[in-house]
This record gives C-alpha cells, structure tokens and sequence, in this order.
C-alpha cells in the first residue's frame, strides 16, 4: 500500500483530552460494576460452545485440569469471561487483546539474540477489542492466584491496585515515547526486581538439550519421542507426514533470514503433546529437528488454533480468516520480540500456530505470589500489558481516560473481587457437575 502525505498528526494533549472526555460517557468508577445479569447464560453452557473442532476423548483431561482449583477453572473458562465483560461498560478504545491475560500468560523466553525478556507469551485468544477487557481479566487473576496462595482479601486488592497504577503510569510514559523507541522497550535484566530475577534465572535452565533429555529417549544413536500417555504419544504415519508436509507451508510464512536457518534442519520425530489447560482438546503437535548434529535440537510445536472466544462479542465481527495467522500476527503486535520461528500452517481442514517448544519458556507460579513478591509481579504485569496495548492502541487517549489519580485503581479492585466471587460460584457448579457425572467442559 503506498504511503500518502497527510495533515499533521494529532499532538498527545489533543489525543489524552480526547481519552479524558470519555469519561464523561463511561465513568471510571462505573468500571467497578459486576452484578450478573438476570439473563446470564447459564455458564456450563457457554462452556461447552469452545468444543466444537475438539478431540472429545480429551475433554475429561481439560475438566481434571479445570477442578483442581478456581483459578484453575478461570483459567479453562475464557469463553464465560468473555460474554460477561461484552455486557459491561466500554470506552470505546481498542487495542490487541492478549485475550487470555492472566498471570500465568506472562513469562520469560528467549529474544532472536539470546536475550532472556518478560513479556506476554499466550495469544490463543488475540484479537483486536476494547482494552478494559484485558485489564479487568488479568485483575481477577490476581485476586483468584493470590488467594490460592495464601494471601488475605486485603492483599489480593492491594495488588489489583498496583497492577492498575503501573498500568496508569506506563501508559503515560509510552504515549510520550518516540514510536521507535516504544517498538524497542524490554523488559528484561535490566529491572532490580527479584521477581524478574527468580522467572529469568528458572527460564535459563530451559534449553532444547534439557528439553530433549525430558522428552525422547535414545536408541542407536537416534533420538524419539518417549510414549507417556496422555501427556506425550507417537501420531500415525500418516498424521506425522501430514504435519511435515505442512510444515512446507510454515516455511513460506518466515522471513528470508529464518527460512535459511529453518532449511538447516531436518525432521526426526512426531508425537502429539497434551499442553496447558483452556487448550486441552486441541491437537497439539510437536515436531523434533537437528541442525549441526544430536547437540542441536529444535522442537518445534505445531498448534491447532480455533477462532477467538471473543469473536462473537466485536461488532463488526472479523472477518473468516487464518486462525494461526490470526495468533501470530497478534502476538507480533503486542511483543516487543517474538520467537524467530514462529509462524502458521493449516493441514487436515485444520488452522495451526508454529513456535518453538520451551525454548527458554518459563512463569511464575501461583504459589510465589507471596507477600512482597505479590505487589512487585503486580506491577510488572501492569507494565507489560501497558506496552502491548500502547503498541497496538492509541496510548494517549488511553493515558487520558485512565488518568493520574487512583479512581481506576480503586474500580478494578472493586471489580475484580466481585467477579472473583463469580468465578468461585461458577466453579462450585462446575464441580458439582462433575460429581453428578454430567460435565464434559
């Protein structure tokens, strides 16, 4: 598309009194609200429209997974969250959404250059909607991880407000960045915080020679897949040549640069890999390669994408498209730098995303939301998804809405704990639906 000459732009006091003036419209206190509509669809329900392109036999390990606490159920149960923040106020600035925003979707991995950063690393659910929706879910994760760790109610609000107020504070500090410096902001090393310290230092042990020591075993010199059912398993012949084959199509999808060293590698092994916990049920492949000899592995994880839970929520609705390309193209926008192998493919009828497997990957857990470290991680993770969203949005306007005083701060801790609450009631059905043999999620 060629470029044109244009007026001006907007200067950031026209752009942040624009944001301001929303708040006329959409209040910031109004932002605390969650009462469940009387016509609430009945959650269990909205759970089971995310099955449709699912592997059925599957299911039962996604429900295992979900039960085992509520904030392991928030964590399977998006597509609820995602009907219930469309019936809520919106200012009416879009962004990228992470889409699944929540503490375990923020975590170190490994730059093109071998730097370790921090930053978003789950976008199944990217897609571009209202920036509150992102925020108000990563909130609730906090209250939902910090309770599972221990900490009080009062704790768990004081970490939604620092989230917020870095959130605030950084989205001021981006909307006065030159473009290009925005483009070039890590987070990496370069923080004190001992919890950046404690993920970056766990993330350096995940090498690919680590991850194939945990995954294959050797025989004759030629390294493959262990079979641990279900959680890692050999594909048919067929299913694993189907997947290199497309893996032709992957390769179109990478720069010049990446094709080159992808070419450098040759095929080994297929297996299927059972990952996370909203994934279970989709097929979820993982490729091993070998470049210069055994000492260079790449294990590459081909990943089926279904579309965007909060698709049916965005008017206009987007348009049918590549659901691999979809992710890919979303977590491009919102990291700083993305994994050099990561691309897209379809094969079978099926869309699929292609990354590296584990290289360098790690989070915190829940259990490490601890007193200090609780707060500290809170605002870390306000200031990363400040930087996605500044990328991808008009950080100004929203620096202008969010404003410098705590009356968001105060409105999402207010929010978060009561759907806290929600998702607990959600859940104690959840479980009691289990008991009654009658939920496959």
């Amino acid at each position: 598309m060629p470029m044109k000459l244009s007026q001006p732009i907007s200067t950031f006091r026209n752009r942040y009194e624009k944001g301001r003036k929303l708040r006329a419209a959409v209040p910031r206190e109004s932002q605390a609200r969650w009462v469940a509509p009387k016509d609430r669809a009945d959650p269990l329900k909205t759970l089971a429209t995310v099955n449709a392109g699912r592997v059925a036999a599957l299911l039962p390990i996604k429900e295992q997974r979900m039960a085992v606490s509520p904030f392991a159920f928030f964590r399977g149960s998006a597509v609820v969250m995602a009907a219930d923040l469309a019936s809520l106020p919106q200012t009416g600035l879009n962004v990228q959404l992470c889409g699944d925003a929540h503490i375990r979707n923020l975590g170190a991995y490994a730059a093109p250059d071998g730097r370790l950063v921090f930053d978003l690393n789950d976008f199944d659910e990217t897609i571009p909607g209202p920036w509150e929706w992102d925020v108000k879910r990563l909130a609730v994760s906090l209250v939902l991880a910090g309770g599972e760790a221990g900490e009080t109610e009062s704790r768990c609000e004081g970490a939604v407000r620092a989230f917020a107020a870095s959130y605030r504070r950084f989205l001021r500090v981006f909307a006065e960045m030159p473009v290009a410096g925005l483009a070039r902001f890590l987070v990496s090393r370069r923080s004190a915080s001992p919890v950046i310290t404690r993920i970056l230092t766990k993330a350096e042990r995940v090498t690919p020679r680590r991850t194939l020591k945990k995954l294959t075993i050797e025989k004759g010199g030629a390294f493959r897949f262990h079979d641990e059912r279900p959680l890692i398993e050999h594909v048919p012949r067929a299913t694993a040549s189907a997947i290199l084959h497309a893996l032709a199509g992957y390769r179109e999808t990478l720069i010049a640069s990446r094709r080159m060293v992808f070419d450098a590698y040759r095929a080994a092994d297929v297996a299927f890999k059972l990952v996370g916990t909203g994934s279970v049920g989709t097929r979820d492949y993982v490729v091993l390669m070998f470049g210069n000899g055994v000492g260079d592995p790449l294990f590459l994880q081909v990943k089926q994408e279904l579309p965007s839970c909060y698709e049916p929520y965005l008017r206009p609705r987007p348009r049918d498209r590549h659901q691999g390309q979809r992710v890919a193209e979303g977590q491009q926008r919102m990291q700083t730098v993305s994994d050099p192998f990561l691309g897209f493919t379809r094969f079978g009828g099926a869309d699929y995303l292609v990354r590296q497997l584990a290289d360098h990957k790690a989070s915190l857990e829940p259990a490490d939301l601890k007193g200090r470290a609780l707060m500290e991680y809170a605002a870390l993770c306000g200031e990363v998804l400040a930087k996605g969203h500044a990328r991808t949005g008009d950080a100004a306007a929203l620096a202008g809405y969010c404003g410098a005083s705590a009356k968001l701060d105060a409105a999402l801790a207010e929010f978060a704990a009561h759907y806290a609450a929600q998702v607990k009631a959600d859940a104690k059905l959840f479980l009691k639906s289990r008991a009654r043999g009658g939920m496959q999620v």
